[in-house]
């Protein structure tokens, strides 16, 4: 079958999405899009043969529509997303499930009460060829059990609007949902020291800034949060196990020589370095939606504990780098957990 897409929010991602899901993955066509600018959902919606439709509301309601696709402004989500929980519609939703622990909450007692899982969020590195080799090294065991994990989320540079909190919220997010998934364990609690600061940071930035995690099995993470490193945008991980390590590959590239010199480049987009992995997500979540499976990628649950770590990283920061407890719910055994 071919899945019927709408999306909601057209923007940079929302479009990159809508192409993905023409021109990329096989057995999706986006029927309808909406955004909060009309001129644009109505151009962008054209180029697909898709309906520009008013409201989230309509497009969730829509016959035409399948599955939900949500790129909104991130305050948006949670009602766009308990309003396809409602239809009973499988969606898609960008990071942040919501905004809010209470929101995210709200979104994890809908889904439970319709009584299967319709909800996928975008952590798109849980599909990263990279990341899921290293996953694989870890589940046989053979490293022993984790110690330590060393990571570094550099990016070249940010624009103005982006402020210190969002070191957590957008950027640390992705190293805290992998982790989570890698280790097989949560975080229990989180703190925020900040070095000197770059002289290529806007004046109203922390950066860099060091996140340090520590597991409920007592795994210490250190988490290196570079936005203006300059250089290029650079992801590092590695994990310390008892009997040797694993460390993430840094992407392909061809080793070049020249003028007295041998070197490779450096990526400069976070589009580029997880393009393979954004197609993978997307691949997944298409046919799980066409066969009527769960999707199988970041749940509701891992919305919430994602945006609960970080609430606590962003209170760190704000205490001038206090150990922050995380106080997270019990994970429901609708979720895999115990309770």
């Amino acid at each position: 079958m071919t899945v019927r897409v709408g999306v909601i929010g057209a923007g940079m991602i929302g479009q990159d999405h809508i192409r993905r899901l023409t021109e990329v993955v096989t057995g999706a066509a986006v029927t309808a899009v909406t955004d909060i600018d009309a001129d644009r959902a109505a151009e962008v919606a054209a180029r697909v043969a898709a309906t520009a439709l008013p409201t989230g509301a309509d497009l969730i309601a829509s016959p035409d529509v399948d599955a939900v696709l949500v790129t909104s402004w991130g305050p948006t989500h949670a009602e766009h997303v308990l309003n396809a929980i409602a239809a009973g519609k499988p969606v898609f939703c960008e990071k942040p499930l919501a905004t809010t622990a209470e929101d995210c909450l709200r979104i994890v007692e809908a889904e439970r009460a319709h009584g299967r899982r319709l909800v996928q969020v975008g952590f798109m590195r849980r599909f990263d060829p990279g990341y899921r080799q290293m996953k694989e090294v870890l589940s046989t065991g053979s490293l022993g059990a984790p110690l330590i994990v060393h990571c570094a989320h550099r990016n070249p540079t940010v624009p103005e609007s982006y402020h210190s909190a969002m070191a957590a919220q957008d950027t640390a997010v992705h190293e805290i949902d992998v982790l989570r998934w890698l280790l097989d364990d949560e975080i229990a609690s989180a703190q925020v020291v900040t070095p000197r600061a770059t002289s290529k940071r806007f004046p109203h930035l922390k950066d860099p800034q060091i996140m340090i995690f520590e597991t409920s099995q007592g795994v210490r993470i250190d988490l290196e949060v570079f936005v203006n490193c300059q250089y290029g945008y650079d992801i590092q991980c590695e994990v310390v196990g008892e009997d040797g390590l694993v460390r993430l590959p840094d992407p392909a590239a061809v080793g070049i020589r020249t003028a007295a010199r041998h070197g490779t480049g450096v990526l400069q987009d976070w589009k580029d370095r997880f393009a393979e992995a954004f197609d993978t997500e997307f691949r997944e979540w298409i046919a799980a939606v066409a066969a009527g499976t769960e999707p199988t990628g970041p749940s509701s649950w891992d919305g919430y504990a994602a945006t609960v770590i970080t609430d606590a990283a962003v209170r760190s920061l704000e205490t001038g780098g206090e150990t922050v407890t995380v106080d997270m719910k019990p994970r429901p055994a609708f979720y895999g957990g115990t309770a």
